[in-house]
C-alpha cells in the first residue's frame, strides 16, 4: 500500500482547528514528512488536489455482507428481530469466494466516500452447519484480501459469537457464527497474521451471544495483544432485560465486572443505558461507536451521545448495516438527531463530528497513527469538492462546516492511501466499476 516519495499540493486542507489555503504535502513511506502552509500555487512536480481535503475516514463499525440487505429490507415493517431474520437468510448464502467478492466491492464503495479504514465486525466464521473450513479462517481472510484489492485499511475484528441467548444454543442459523467456546475462538483467531494494511482486533458480538464465563477469555485475548475490543452493547432494550433476568445487572455491568471494558475497548451503538452507565464507560475511557443511520433504520432509539462523551468516552462513527455508506451522513445525523431529541442545536462542532469521522475512529480501530494531516502520520487523505450543488457557495473557510453539514459521499473527489491515490476524479482507480461489480456480487447471492 506504501508508494515512494511524492508531494501533494492541497488547494485547501482541515488542519483540525481550520481550513489553511494552499497546502503542500511531502509523502515518503506512505507518511506524510511535511507540511507546508502559505503555498499559493503547486510546486514543480505536485500532484493538484482542489477543493477541501480532510483526514482519510474510519468506519469503525462494518457488518460488510449486509449492503446485500440494502433497499430489500425496506419493505413491510417489523423491529430489528424480524429485520435479523432476513440478515440470516443471506448470511447463509455466503461462501469465501462469495463474501470476497462482495466485500471487496462494498470496500470499494467505501474508499469513493472517503473512507480509508474500516472495523469490520467479522462473525461469519464457519461453512453452513458450522463446519469448519480446511482454513479456519476463510471468511476472515476473504475480508482482508476484499481490503487490499479495494486499496483500503482494514481492521478485523473477529469475532466470538457463542449463543443465541443467556444460557441458549446457538439456533440453526448462528452455527456458522460459532467456536463453541472462547478457547476456541481464541485459538483460531490466533493464526490470523497482521500485514501493512490490516490488524487484527477482537469482538464480543454481545452480553447475549457470549456467557458471562467466558467474557473473560476474549478479553484477556485483546489485552495480551494490546489489540482493540469492540462488543455491541445494549441495541435494543430487549437485551437489557435479558441481561437483568439473568445477571440481575446491565449488560454494561456485566462487562465491567468481567474485565471487557477499558480504553482500548468500544461499545458499538450504546443506545438504551442508565446513568450507571453511562458512568461506567466514561470512567473506563471505553469508546462509543455511534451508527446513526442504522440506529434510526432499525428503529432502536438515540444513544445519549453527549453525556457518554462528557463522560469520558471518545465517539467514533460506522455504516454498519450500510443502509448508506457515507460517513458525512453518520456525523450529521449524530447532530441532528440529538436536536430532535432536546429542540436545541451546536451539540458539537463541525470539527468535533470530523474527528469522530477521523482521527477518534482510527484510534478505535489501533490506527492511532492515522487521522490527522501532520508530518509522521499515514499519508490518507479524502478530498471533497467545494463546488457541486451541495457544497458551492459557502467561504471555503467553513470547509469543515460544509463538509459535515452539506456534503454527501458524491462530493469526494479523491481518496490517498499511504499516499497512493486509490480514487482520482471520483473514480476508484483498483476496480474499475464498483457498481456493477456489488450488482454481480450481490445477484449471486439471489441465484
Amino acid at each position: 500500500m506504501q508508494v515512494t516519495t511524492r508531494t501533494y499540493w492541497l488547494e485547501h486542507a482541515w488542519l483540525g482547528t481550520h481550513v489553511e489555503p494552499g497546502v503542500v504535502l511531502s509523502i515518503d513511506g506512505g507518511r506524510v514528512t511535511a507540511v507546508r502552509t502559505g503555498a499559493d500555487g503547486p510546486p514543480p512536480g505536485a500532484e493538484i488536489l482542489r477543493g477541501l481535503t480532510l483526514p482519510g475516514l474510519a468506519n469503525a463499525h462494518s457488518h460488510a455482507f449486509h449492503r446485500a440487505l440494502r433497499s430489500t429490507v425496506q419493505v413491510g415493517s417489523g423491529t430489528f428481530w424480524t429485520w435479523r431474520e432476513v440478515m440470516y437468510a443471506t448470511a447463509d448464502k455466503l461462501t469465501p469466494d462469495g463474501y470476497h467478492a462482495l466485500a471487496r466491492a462494498v470496500y470499494a464503495e467505501m474508499a469513493l466516500a472517503g473512507i480509508t479504514a474500516v472495523g469490520e465486525f467479522h462473525y461469519l466464521h464457519h461453512a453452513p452447519g458450522g463446519t469448519r473450513y480446511a482454513d479456519p479462517n476463510a471468511m476472515g481472510e476473504a475480508l482482508v484480501a476484499a481490503a487490499a484489492e479495494a486499496g483500503i485499511r482494514i481492521t478485523l475484528l473477529d469475532t466470538a459469537y457463542l449463543s443465541s441467548g443467556f444460557g441458549e444454543a446457538p439456533d440453526t442459523h448462528q452455527l456458522r457464527f460459532s467456536d463453541g467456546t472462547a478457547e476456541a475462538w481464541a485459538e483460531r483467531c490466533s493464526l490470523l497474521k497482521e500485514r501493512d494494511h490490516a490488524r487484527i482486533g477482537a469482538a464480543v458480538h454481545s452480553v447475549r451471544a457470549v456467557p458471562a464465563a467466558q467474557l473473560a477469555t476474549v478479553a484477556r485475548w485483546a489485552e495480551e495483544r494490546r489489540a482493540p475490543l469492540h462488543v455491541h452493547l445494549s441495541e435494543q432494550t430487549a437485551e437489557n432485560d435479558a441481561c437483568q433476568a439473568a445477571h440481575g445487572c446491565t449488560p454494561t455491568r456485566l462487562l465491567a465486572d468481567h474485565g471487557v471494558l477499558g480504553r482500548r475497548t468500544t461499545g458499538v451503538h450504546n443506545t438504551h443505558l442508565t446513568d450507571e452507565d453511562i458512568a461506567l464507560l466514561g470512567g473506563t475511557g471505553t469508546g462509543t461507536c455511534m451508527c446513526p443511520t442504522t440506529e434510526r433504520d432499525l428503529a432502536d432509539g438515540i444513544g445519549p451521545a453527549p453525556a457518554l462523551q462528557a463522560a469520558g468516552s471518545p465517539l467514533s462513527l460506522g455504516s454498519d448495516s450500510h443502509a448508506v455508506i457515507d460517513l458525512f451522513e453518520e456525523a450529521r445525523a449524530m447532530e441532528l438527531n440529538e436536536r430532535l431529541r432536546t429542540r436545541s442545536r451546536g451539540h458539537w462542532t463541525a470539527a468535533a463530528l470530523l474527528r469522530a469521522a477521523s482521527a477518534d475512529g482510527h484510534a478505535a480501530l489501533g490506527w492511532q497513527e492515522a487521522g490527522t494531516i501532520e508530518a509522521g502520520a499515514l499519508a490518507d487523505l479524502t478530498t471533497i469538492a467545494l463546488d457541486s450543488v451541495r457544497t458551492a457557495g459557502p467561504l471555503p473557510r467553513l470547509g469543515a462546516e460544509t463538509a459535515v453539514f452539506a456534503a454527501t459521499a458524491a462530493d469526494v473527489r479523491h481518496t490517498i492511501v499511504g499516499g497512493r491515490h486509490v480514487v482520482r476524479d471520483g473514480a476508484h482507480t483498483l476496480v474499475p466499476d464498483v457498481p456493477q461489480a456489488l450488482a454481480r456480487a450481490i445477484e449471486a447471492l439471489r441465484a
